[in-house]
C-alpha cells in the first residue's frame, strides 16, 4: 500500500461516519494533508525498511503514514501567526487562513494524535516493534530532541546552527531512518547518522530556497528567515559556502549507510535526492 493510500485510510478511520467530528475540523484535517509535498520522509522510511528486508510491510506502511502525519501537523503549526504567520503552503492558502487560527491549532494537534493512533492500530503485526516505533516518533516530535525543540530554538538569543538544524529538520529524518529499521526488525542505532545528515542537508537546501527562491517556486513565502531573523545557513556561510556545506553533508550521508541487503539500492535513492538538492541532473530517479 502506498503512503498516500495509507494516509487516506488513517483519515477515513478518524473521520468515519460513526465518529461525530465537528464538520469544519473534519474538513481541515484532509486540507492540511492533501495534496502533499514530495513525501520525502515516509519514502526514506520505506526505503530503509526495504533495504533491511521489510518482513512486516503493514507495520512499515503505518510507520510511514504516521511520520508524514506528524510532518503535516508541524507545517500547520509552523504557519501560525505565533511563528511564521504564513499565507500560503504547498501552493494554497494555509490552514489558519482557510479555517481560522483556533481550528488550525486543533487540526495540527489532531494530526499528531492520529499519527500515534495509526501506529497503535498496526501494533498487532509486531507489538514489540510497534513500541519502538511509538517511542522513536515521540522522541523526535517533542523535546529535547524533536521538532518542538527545533521550533523553540527560534526563541533563543544564541543558537548553534547544527543543533538547530538537527532538531528542526533533522529530527524527522532521523525518525525516518530509525523507524524504517525498527519496522523491519533491525537495530535502529546505526541509522542515526544517515537520517541526521539527510535532515541537515534538507534544511540547508531550504535555507537556500528561502534566500534565493520565489513564492511561486517554493509554494510558500520567501525571505522569511531574514524577515524573522532566524538562524540560517546562507546568513552564516553565504550562498557559495552553504552550497559547499550541503554537498559535504550529502557526501557523508551516502558513505554513512549501514551494511544491509539493500544497501546499493538505498545509496541510489540518497544519491538521487542529493542531485535534486544540489541542482544536478537526476540519473537514477
Amino acid at each position: 500500500m502506498s503512503v498516500e493510500l495509507r494516509i487516506e485510510q488513517a483519515l477515513k478511520e478518524a473521520l468515519a461516519p460513526t465518529r461525530t467530528a465537528p464538520p469544519r475540523l473534519a474538513e481541515a484535517l484532509p486540507y492540511a494533508v492533501f495534496p502533499g509535498g514530495a513525501r520525502v520522509r515516509p519514502t526514506i522510511l520505506l526505503a530503509v525498511a526495504l533495504a533491511c528486508g521489510d518482513d512486516r510491510p503493514e507495520l512499515a506502511n503505518a510507520a510511514a503514514a504516521s511520520l508524514e502525519l506528524i510532518h503535516c501537523a508541524s507545517l500547520v503549526h509552523d504557519d501560525l501567526p505565533a511563528f511564521d504567520d504564513a499565507d500560503t503552503r504547498r501552493g494554497k492558502v494555509t490552514v489558519h487562513r482557510a479555517f481560522s487560527e483556533p481550528l488550525a491549532i486543533l487540526a495540527g494537534d489532531s494530526l499528531i494524535v492520529l499519527a500515534f493512533e495509526t501506529l497503535a492500530r498496526a501494533a498487532l503485526h509486531a507489538p514489540d516493534r510497534a513500541l519502538g516505533l511509538i517511542g522513536t516518533l515521540a522522541t523526535r516530535t517533542g523535546a529535547p530532541h524533536g521538532i518542538c525543540a527545533g521550533q523553540a530554538w527560534e526563541s533563543e538569543t544564541a543558537v548553534n546552527l547544527s543543533d538547530y538544524h538537527r532538531a528542526k529538520t533533522g529530527a524527522l529524518f532521523i525518525a525516518a531512518t530509525r523507524m524504517g529499521a525498527i519496522a523491519a526488525g533491525h537495530d535502529p542505532e546505526p541509522w542515526d547518522e544517515l537520517g541526521s545528515r539527510i535532515g541537515e542537508a534538507f534544511q540547508v537546501a531550504d535555507d537556500l530556497k528561502d534566500a534565493l527562491g520565489t513564492e511561486a517556486e517554493t509554494g510558500k513565502p520567501a525571505g522569511q528567515d531574514a524577515a524573522l531573523a532566524r538562524p540560517n545557513a546562507v546568513a552564516r556561510l553565504g550562498v557559495t559556502g552553504a552550497m559547499r556545506h550541503m554537498e559535504d553533508i550529502l557526501s557523508g550521508a551516502i558513505s554513512s549507510i549501514p551494511s544491509c541487503p539493500g544497501e546499493a539500492r538505498l545509496a541510489q535513492l540518497v544519491t538521487a535526492y542529493a542531485r535534486r538538492l544540489t541542482g544536478q541532473p537526476v540519473l537514477h530517479p
